[in-house]
C-alpha cells in the first residue's frame, strides 16, 4: 500500500511537538531517572534536557528550509532540463544509545531520524536502566508503536537488532563494539554512524590564563565523573608553566569539588562495579608507582573517584593504552607546541582536541597540522552545545556527524534529479557517432 505520510512537511513537525511535549511534561521524571542510575546532580542531568531543547528548537526553525529542493545549474549540453536535490526518508532506523548519557544520546538522535521522515527503533542502554525503563514508558505514552518503537536488552538483543534490515543504523559507545555493529551491518549492506570516542588531548601552553584553564579542565574531567566522550583524556602541558598550571588546578578542584571531593553532591558516580574496577585498578596502579599529582580518594561502595592528576612519563603507561572514561587525568610535559603537535600526529584522529594559551598563528599551526572530530579553543566539552556545529568522530574516534543539519542529512537520501524536455534531441550523442569532436567537446566542456 502506497502511504508517503512521514514525508509530508506537517507529519514531521507532529513527531518533532510530540518529542517536545514528552519533554517539557516530563522533566522530573527524567531528572531522577539519569539520578538513579548515575547519580548525576540535578544539573547535569538538566544538560541533558538543555541539549534535546536545543535540538528541537532549531529544527523547528530550520525544517521547512532543510526540506527544500535545491536547485543545480544545468550544463548547456543538458537544457533544456532542470537539476535538483531532494532530501527523502531513509524508511525505517535504528539507534542504539550509550549510557553515559542515556537519554539525551537515545533521543537527540531521533530527533534528526524523525525530522528527516523516518520511523525509528531504540535500543537504549542496559547499563542505564531506570532511564532505559523511562524511554520505553515516555515512548510508548507519546507516539505510535509503527512510528517508533523501544526494544529493551543487553547486547545479545542489540546483536539481533543489527543483524535485522535497517535502513540505517545510529551508534554511540566504545569503539570495540563499535567495530561489531559495522561487521554486522555490512552483511545487509546497511549504511552506519558510529559516534565513539578516543582518546582526546587538551594542550596548555604559554599565554593560556591559568586559573580559568584550570576550572574550565577540572570542571570537563569532573563533568559525569568524566564519563564523556569528549571529556579531556590527557593533557599536554609546555614544561615551563607546569608548576603554575598545577598549582592552579588544585585549587580549581577544591573551588569546585571542596577539600574532601567524596563528600561533594557535585560528583557522579561511575555506572557500574565493571567500569568501577577497571578505573580503580588503573588508579591503583598509578599509586604503587607513586605517579599521583592530586586526588586518588575513592568510595569504593558507592563507585565515587575524586578527579585525579596522574605523571605520567612513558606512552607504554596503562593510562595512555586506551579511552579513560573516568575522572583520571594524565598529565605529560613536553617541551613546546611543535612537540605537542608531533605526539599529537603519532596518535589516532581523537574525536576532540582541546588548546590552552598561544597565539592566533599557533592556533592556526594545530587546525592545519592535526586532525580530530572538533577543536575548542579555550575550553572543554562546549563545542557539543551548539547544534549548529556537526558532531562527529574521524578515523577510529567515528563516522559521521549529526547535530542540526548535518543530522537531518545523515538520516536522508540525497536523491539526484534531473528533468529534461522532449525538444532539442540532439543527434550527435547517438550512433552512429561521426560528428565534429571538437565541436562536441567544446559543447560538453
Amino acid at each position: 500500500m502506497i502511504s508517503g505520510q512521514t514525508r509530508s512537511e506537517r507529519w514531521r513537525r507532529l513527531q518533532i511537538g510530540k518529542l517536545q511535549d514528552l519533554l517539557e511534561n516530563n522533566e522530573k521524571e527524567i531528572i531522577k531517572a539519569l539520578q538513579n542510575d548515575l547519580g548525576k546532580p540535578s544539573t547535569e542531568a538538566m544538560f541533558e534536557i538543555i541539549a534535546l531543547k536545543q535540538e528541537l528548537n532549531l529544527t523547528k526553525k530550520y525544517l521547512s528550509k532543510w526540506m527544500r529542493e535545491k536547485r543545480i545549474s544545468v550544463p548547456v549540453f543538458h537544457q533544456p532540463g532542470q537539476a535538483f536535490i531532494r532530501l527523502e526518508p531513509l524508511g525505517c532506523v535504528l539507534i542504539i544509545g550509550p549510557w553515559n548519557y542515556p537519554f539525551s544520546l537515545t533521543m537527540q538522535p531521533l530527533i534528526s531520524a524523525l525530522a528527516a521522515g523516518n520511523t525509528a527503533v531504540l535500543k537504549p542502554s542496559e547499563h542505564a536502566p531506570n532511564t532505559s525503563s523511562l524511554i520505553v514508558k515516555l515512548v510508548g505514552k507519546y507516539f505510535e508503536n509503527d512510528v517508533v518503537k523501544v526494544v529493551e536488552g543487553d547486547g545479545s538483543v542489540a546483536a539481533k537488532l543489527v543483524d535485522q534490515s535497517f535502513d540505517h543504523i545510529f551508534f554511540t559507545g566504545g569503539s570495540s563494539i563499535g567495530r561489531m555493529v559495522m561487521a554486522s551491518a555490512a552483511k545487509n549492506l546497511t549504511p552506519v554512524t558510529l559516534e565513539l570516542g578516543g582518546k582526546s588531548p587538551a594542550i596548555i601552553v604559554e599565554g593560556s590564563d591559568p586559573i580559568v584553564t584550570s576550572r574550565r579542565l577540572i570542571w570537563g574531567k569532573g563533568l559525569n565523573a568524566g564519563q564523556t566522550c569528549i571529556a579531556p583524556d590527557y593533557l599536554l602541558i609546555q614544561e615551563k608553566i607546569r608548576p603554575m598550571i598545577l598549582k592552579s588546578m588544585a585549587s580549581a578542584r577544591e573551588e569546585l569539588y571542596g577539600k574532601a571531593p567524596l563528600d561533594s553532591n557535585n560528583l557522579t558516580r561511575i555506572v557500574n562495579n565493571h567500569h568501577f574496577q577497571r578505573l580503580n585498578k588503573l588508579l591503583e596502579d598509578a599509586k604503587s608507582k607513586g605517579q599521583i599529582i592530586l586526588g586518588g580518594e575513592v568510595n569504593k561502595s558507592q563507585r565515587l573517584i575524586a578527579p585525579t592528576l596522574i605523571e605520567v612519563t612513558d606512552k607504554n603507561d596503562p593510562l595512555m593504552q586506551e579511552e579513560i572514561f573516568g575522572p583520571l587525568l594524565p598529565i605529560l610535559s613536553v617541551q613546546d607546541l611543535d612537540s605537542a603537535i608531533t605526539k599529537l600526529q603519532q596518535s589516532p584522529h581523537p574525536l576532540a582536541l582541546y588548546m590552552f594559551g598561544g597565539s592566533e598563528k599557533q592556533q592556526q599551526m594545530v587546525l592545519e597540522n592535526t586532525s580530530s572530530g572538533s577543536v575548542c579553543f579555550n575550553d572543554v566539552v562546549m563545542q557539543a552545545g551548539i547544534p549548529q556545529l556537526p558532531f562527529g568522530g574521524v578515523g577510529e574516534s567515528g563516522m559521521g556527524r549529526y547535530h542540526g543539519l548535518a543530522g537531518f542529512k545523515t538520516f536522508s537520501n540525497q536523491r539526484s534529479i534531473l528533468k529534461k524536455s522532449f525538444s532539442l534531441d540532439l543527434k550527435l550523442r547517438y550512433p552512429p557517432y561521426g560528428g565534429d569532436m571538437q565541436w562536441l567537446t567544446k559543447l560538453i566542456g
